[in-house]
């Protein structure tokens, strides 16, 4: 089997860069309107697969760098996605995307900038 070690910043990073395609699919629209649209919905909940995917490579360094996020749900989410995506109710991924993206954002910034003051020359 093959495994690669996915270096924190890397995974930090897309989770960013996740995020902020969410906010440029999600600009402008409420619920009804990313509901409407097939194409933004697809796309907003494929950008949640890939920031849950980020969140799950980051592993353990995941509690350790931001100890406040609800890593097990943010993990659990992304298994729906891929999984039980016949069952995903809109209702629950823009309450993420309304409520829990804006903190996960700034603690990943902040985290982001630690590791990379810490080790600037490093693979962290």
């Amino acid at each position: 089997m093959y495994t690669r070690k996915h270096r924190a910043v890397d995974c930090l990073q897309d989770i960013l860069d996740n995020i902020a395609l969410i906010e440029k699919y999600t600009a402008g629209y409420d619920m009804a309107g990313i509901g409407a649209d097939s194409l933004r919905n697809d796309a907003l909940e494929r950008c949640m697969e890939r920031l849950c995917e980020a969140a799950y490579r980051l592993g353990e360094q995941a509690v350790v760098l931001m100890p406040d996020q609800p890593w097990g749900r943010i993990r659990g989410m992304g298994n729906r996605l891929r999984h039980g995506y016949d069952q995903i109710r809109l209702e629950v991924v823009w309450a993420v995307v309304t409520e829990d993206l804006p903190g996960l954002q700034a603690d990943v910034v902040e985290a982001l900038e630690r590791l990379q003051s810490e080790s600037p020359d490093q693979e962290p």
